[in-house]
């Protein structure tokens, strides 16, 4: 006697309920809120404040950026941030500003991309840049985490009780912000707006403080420029070293990216319209152009105090500047109690940071994913999202032990792939635009982070490897949630116009019969001669009428789509010709649409003569495949009522 299914355990259900269930504090106004929930619920704000939620990815790359450059440059670490000031302000800058005009809606440069290829190159074009992405925003996460837990355990009053303890710090932060984002995350720019500002204001005082102790001990700067000339033959040999270092500072060229996803959040003006918001534009623009001015002060000022005040075996790994150059000077010369201030400044906005990352996670996916068929169902919600980051993150930070200098290339890998996507986007959508100059300018740009992005992979190649780790995820993923998806309708709606309309009232006996037809065979003998095999086939008595349904497939890489039918009359046959990704897909839609009140239409098919394995790839990759049971399977799905199903005849 078979044994009786058992039900799950209640705690089960409860938690299966959890994890699915999307709550209206889940719904939080955030960095990559789609453009029809900004405009129905009027999140938008001044564009200053949108800078501050872009910043504190942006602006808090200041906590580690100066350790970092020193690190890799010494004495040359100032020369080396000018060039990536200079990089950001000519290169990144430009760019991301026409990437601002052309895609104000929040899709960033990834969808220009997508825009300027087509059919399956632009889909998997995608896919790969969505690794890379994801690459850029876990190491986000786990390297702002890891150096918010520096600053922790290096904290005079917190040290005795945490040194040595970074990994569980860490981990401890990326926990908390995983359960943040499980119960909900609201009220973003405030609180970016507030971090921000006081940190940006604690950085001032530190510089500030530091260039006057520089002022007042001449002999740092002689010492500076005394290695510069013992290191360095020649003011061209500085340049050279300077540029050759170059790909080790990229990451401070983080949050442009950002900047111009949260573009929908931003304010524009009363004459905007949806094809045209001119106002948010200008903003954007400004936007970016004010954040790289302050972060280009802020990181040649503190690029040069921290160089010439902090001696060079500090910001070693071990060392009490290392990961917090600009908190090691507040503690050494403003005191314990204001540079703990910092180091809670500098703890908020990296930890924030993360949050933006997060949040830029959990939108990724819905973006581009699903519009694919490359999403799973749970994918759909917020909860099981957030613990697979979350479980990511934590697996991220024990192998790099919570070391923001073992994370730094890996980061550096997915910022510049993002840049670099952007440049090349950006640069062949002047060329075909015909702007000539800019096309060559934007050139340029693209040969800088393709050579940037080289450089870092081949000196450390583990970023590229977390990047191909997360790409091999996505499109296996992807390519099985499509495959098991593929039997669904995948037609958002069928629309006919007067020709097809007029074809259908000349035939007013139901059932509706079509019979299915290869386009492109369109003399009368060859409609004559499919009508004699159908009515062969099936015993179809000639006073029956019927049309023919033809299908045009446009482009078999779109997952859902409308579909348009057209009709036209050859000789004394009615033609219904339609186009849809897919051709079992649409035939099933066009059937499901004719229905009525009345008997369901019916369709008449030949069998297949290929092999099925062939026809099954071309039904996923190519949208046609062994047309018949294909249809039927759709409509089985869609239409669960057998007598409100269509039915589909085959013979042959």
């Amino acid at each position: 006697m078979p044994s009786a299914k058992r039900a799950p355990h209640p705690l089960i259900g409860e938690l299966s309920r959890w994890l699915v269930q999307e709550e209206p504090a889940q719904k939080a106004e955030g960095f990559y809120e789609p453009e029809d929930r900004v405009d129905a619920q009027h999140h938008t704000h001044p564009w200053w404040k949108v800078m501050c939620l872009t910043g504190v990815d942006y602006f808090s790359t200041l906590g580690y950026q100066p350790g970092i450059a020193a690190l890799a440059a010494g004495a040359l670490s100032p020369i080396a941030t000018l060039v990536l000031v200079l990089v950001t302000l000519f290169g990144a800058l430009p760019m991301y500003r026409r990437v601002a005009e052309q895609s104000p809606h929040g899709d960033g440069s990834i969808s220009m991309l997508e825009r300027l290829l087509t059919y399956w190159p632009s889909k998997f074009l995608v896919l790969t840049l969505i690794g890379f992405v994801a690459t850029g925003f876990i190491i986000t996460i786990t390297l702002s985490a890891a150096d918010a837990a520096a600053h922790i355990t290096e904290n005079p009053f917190l040290k005795p009780l945490l040194g040595g303890h970074e990994i569980a710090v860490t981990l401890l932060l990326v926990l908390l912000l995983g359960m943040v984002f499980l119960k909900g995350f609201q009220e973003a720019i405030g609180i970016a707006v507030v971090l921000v500002a006081v940190y940006l204001g604690l950085n001032a005082v530190v510089i500030g403080q530091s260039f006057t102790l520089i002022a007042a001990q001449p002999h740092v700067l002689g010492d500076w420029l005394g290695a510069l000339r013992q290191g360095y033959a020649s003011p061209l040999a500085v340049i050279g070293a300077a540029l050759l270092v170059f790909p080790k500072l990229a990451l401070g060229l983080s949050g442009f990216e950002t900047g111009v996803v949260v573009m929908p959040l931003i304010q524009g003006e009363a004459g905007d319209t949806e094809a045209q918001p001119s106002g948010r534009i200008r903003n954007g623009k400004m936007l970016l152009t004010t954040a790289a001015l302050l972060m280009s002060v802020y990181l040649i000022a503190s690029s040069v105090v921290t160089t010439l005040l902090i001696p060079a075996p500090l910001f070693q790994p071990g060392g009490a500047a290392n990961g917090r150059a600009l908190a090691y000077l507040a503690h050494e010369h403003l005191g314990n109690v204001l540079g703990t201030a910092y180091d809670i400044s500098t703890i908020g906005i990296l930890w924030f940071a993360g949050a933006s990352a997060m949040a830029g996670l959990l939108n990724i996916v819905p973006r581009y994913l699903p519009r694919y068929g490359m999403a799973p169902e749970w994918s759909r919600a917020h909860r099981p999202l957030v613990l697979l980051f979350m479980l990511l993150c934590v697996l991220m930070t024990v192998a790099f032990r919570a070391n923001v200098d073992n994370q730094a290339a890996a980061y550096a890998t997915g910022v510049l792939a993002m840049m670099t996507s952007a440049a090349v986007a950006v640069a062949l959508s002047a060329a075909r635009k015909g702007q000539r100059a800019q096309a060559w300018a934007f050139g340029v740009i693209s040969a800088v982070f393709v050579y940037t992005s080289a450089v870092t992979i081949l000196s450390n190649p583990q970023g590229l490897y977390i990047a191909a780790l997360f790409i091999v995820l996505v499109l296996a993923v992807g390519i099985s949630s499509r495959v098991s998806r593929s039997f669904e309708l995948r037609v958002s709606s069928v629309q006919l116009d007067e020709s097809a309309i007029r074809v259908l009232k000349a035939s007013p006996i139901r059932p509706l019969r079509l019979v299915s037809h290869h386009p492109g065979r369109s003399s009368e003998a060859e409609y004559r001669k499919q009508e004699m095999r159908v009515r062969q086939m099936v015993h179809l008595p000639p006073e029956q009428p019927c049309i023919f349904l033809e299908v045009e497939v446009d482009d078999a890489s779109e997952f859902t789509d409308v579909v348009e039918v057209t009709g036209f009359q050859v000789g004394s046959y009615g033609v219904l010709k339609a186009t849809g990704s897919s051709v079992p897909n649409t035939i099933a839609a066009v059937m499901l649409h004719l229905r009525g009140k009345g008997a369901p239409p019916q369709v008449y098919m030949r069998w297949s003569e290929s092999s099925p394995l062939p026809l099954a790839l071309d039904f996923v990759i190519g949208g046609r495949g062994d047309v018949p049971p294909l249809t039927r399977e759709i409509l089985r799905r869609a239409e669960p009522d057998r007598d409100r199903r269509p039915i589909v005849h085959v013979g042959g």
